[in-house]
């Protein structure tokens, strides 16, 4: 968990840096040096007194320990010249393990200010190992406030999220494990534990040539070397001397696709740079997504006995695209899934909203069965907002439980009691139907569809960023095509979009992007079209732009059907409405994967509407030509 005191320490941190290194990369390399460098004193510390050694700081590295190195009577200059002389000698040094050599190699201090380096280290000082999770927290910090995780596509996972899918998958000692993409190796301590603390609860403890093979067995694989930098010190402070963490590009290098595993755990990055990965061909799936690659990269890499547990955006179990689409058939058909996970919203706040679900594979278990179990977890004992305070409810344990009696009907082959609102099971057929191979729990509910479900109610505040429109002076229009297209109310508007402008405006008051919502809030209230380009909104207009959580054109789908029942305060000179009216106005707000089912529907229907329109003004024209006729005959 986050703690205050780690965010402090690291603001601080960064507040001192800044002024010397501007660049947040570089901020990050010497937090992170700084880090290692004092856990690996905390670690030698321990030793002694525990009445065993220390490790690192002995021979000609006893003068650079940070007890003597943070030492009072130092003086700045002398401060700064021996952590210069450490980072130098810290890479060269033997007697040291070798992962450390490899984290300080090429490591140095890019500015001579000991003043400055004193208060840096005094903050890295208030960071100890003894909570090895520190590391991984406060790196995680780190990117998520300088938005380069968010970027990446990257979320550091919630430590309860990462070991409810252990719990799941339950990994054994005799397992070989993988992460393709394991940032700071959270997937790969849990799973560790998890075999520990089930040897403990069988009374059958690893012995130490079984602890050695589990830690031969467990691997990670990342493309940054700064995380597989984390993810050794971190792998090393639980006990693993000699951890199996790779710097390597999962998607596009070879070298390591013969590897087969018999479990793979992954939240893989879900972000896919401009202009798409180009993978190697050995991919069966040929896709330019990250996530679709990674899923098809963990179906290939999993063994004959394999299982998995991934982590992936919400767009791989319903988003339509050819590429998707083959993977849930793959999924499906090739008999690798056999449950589903549906997560709240909110689970990687602060750093994202994104919706996500699990995929549970098992190549063993998909082929005794011929259904998949949905399950919908609406708690995860968090709030869904920023600082992800703890609540009461929580489904994670319920969830476990249903995936543990599903497992087992399977393994035994007995009826499976769907006695819980949070479980849908449904046969593969059903879900092949019509070759979408959806993997939404809510499309296969029976007795809900969209007419009689009744959905959470929200308010548009609640899920849309509202703008008031706010017209520039009147020295600043033209009609002559010059600046920013400028609309002032609802005269302008067309069935759907709005028409071409007739105004331009050399000032922008207040820009509304392209795809944008337009309300009209004054004589009259209520209608909306969409702005088909980026322009200049007045007075008369409002923008309404969604967040995550709900899809544009479903949301303007409701507002056209809403429009005429919203009402305004009528006053003497003319109806008008606020934008905290517009904040206020109430609308349901399905799953993303159902809005977008709903959005599907209606435009088919505005197609054949369309369609239908064409056939009555052809139909129109003849009839009007048959009569002309008539009076010419």
């Amino acid at each position: 968990m986050l703690t205050k005191d780690i965010r402090k320490t690291i603001d601080n941190a960064r507040d001192i840096l800044v002024g010397k290194i501007p660049n947040p990369q570089s901020q990050i390399e010497q937090i992170t040096i700084a880090m290692i460098y004092k856990f690996m004193d905390d670690m030698d510390l321990e030793s002694v007194e525990l009445g065993g050694e220390r490790q690192f700081f002995v021979n000609e590295l006893e003068s650079y320990a940070w007890s003597k190195l943070m030492s009072p009577q130092l003086g700045n200059e002398a401060r700064m010249n021996l952590y210069t002389e450490a980072l130098d000698k810290l890479p060269l040094t033997e007697s040291i393990p070798k992962l450390f050599r490899e984290i300080f190699k090429g490591a140095y201090l890019p500015f001579r200010d000991g003043q400055t380096l004193t208060l840096f280290l005094k903050e890295i000082n208030e960071l100890s190992y003894k909570n090895s999770e520190n590391l991984g927290n406060g790196f995680e910090y780190l990117l998520s406030i300088m938005g380069s995780q968010g970027d990446a596509g990257q979320f550091r996972t919630p430590r309860h999220i990462i070991d409810f899918i252990v719990d799941v998958v339950k990994p054994t000692k005799t397992d070989t494990i993988l992460d393709p993409a394991c940032g700071t190796a959270g997937f790969l301590i849990s799973a560790y534990k998890y075999i520990l603390k089930t040897a403990e609860q069988e009374n059958k403890q690893l012995t130490p040539q079984e602890r050695t093979a589990l830690t031969e067995n467990i691997q990670g694989y990342d493309i940054s070397p700064d995380m597989v930098k984390l993810a050794l010190v971190n792998m090393y402070l639980h006990k693993f001397k000699d951890p199996k963490i790779y710097e390597y590009d999962t998607l596009t290098q070879e070298t390591r696709w013969e590897n087969y595993f018999d479990v793979i755990l992954a939240n893989p990055p879900f972000m896919t740079p401009k202009g798409g990965i180009k993978p190697h061909n050995k991919f069966s799936i040929k896709a330019n997504r990250s996530e679709v690659l990674f899923v098809d990269y963990i179906m290939e890499h999993i063994n004959s006995t394999g299982r998995a547990g991934v982590i992936v955006p919400e767009g791989i179990v319903f988003q339509s695209a050819n590429a998707y689409k083959e993977l849930r058939k793959k999924l499906v058909d090739e008999k690798y899934l056999y449950a589903v996970v549906s997560l709240p919203s909110g689970v990687f706040q602060p750093y994202s909203g994104v919706k996500t679900s699990i995929l549970f594979m098992d190549k063993q278990l998909a082929k005794k069965t011929d259904k998949i179990l949905f399950v919908e977890i609406k708690n995860d004992g968090f709030d869904l907002g920023a600082q992800r305070r703890e609540i009461d409810k929580n489904d994670i344990p319920k969830a476990l439980e249903l995936i543990n009696e599903w497992q087992n009907s399977i393994n035994t082959q007995t009826e499976f009691e769907q006695n819980s609102e949070l479980a849908t099971l449904v046969e593969k057929s059903k879900i092949a139907k019509k070759e979408e191979y959806n993997l939404t729990a809510s499309k296969y509910k029976e007795q809900k569809g969209y007419s009689n479900c009744k959905w959470d109610i929200v308010t548009l505040g609640s899920i849309c960023e509202i703008v008031s429109g706010q017209s520039p002076a009147g020295i600043y229009y033209n009609e002559n095509g010059i600046g920013c297209p400028f609309y002032q109310g609802k005269t302008e508007f067309t069935n759907k979009y709005i028409d071409k402008p007739k105004k331009w405006t050399t000032q922008i008051t207040k820009e509304a992007m392209c795809g944008d919502i337009l309300m009209s809030v004054r004589a009259p209230v209520g209608p909306v079209n969409i702005a088909t380009e980026k322009c200049c909104i007045g007075r008369g207009l409002a923008l309404i732009r969604a967040k995550e959580q709900v899809i544009q054109s479903y949301l303007f789908h409701v507002l056209k059907n809403k429009e005429k029942n919203i009402t305004g305060n009528k006053g003497a000179a003319f109806d008008s409405i606020t934008k905290k009216d517009i904040e206020s106005i109430q609308i349901p707000l399905p799953p993303l994967e159902v809005q977008e089912e709903i959005v599907k529907e209606l435009e088919e229907e505005e197609k054949a509407i369309e369609e239908c329109k064409k056939l009555i003004e052809i139909h129109q024209a003849k009839i009007n030509a048959k009569i002309q006729s008539i009076w010419v005959e």
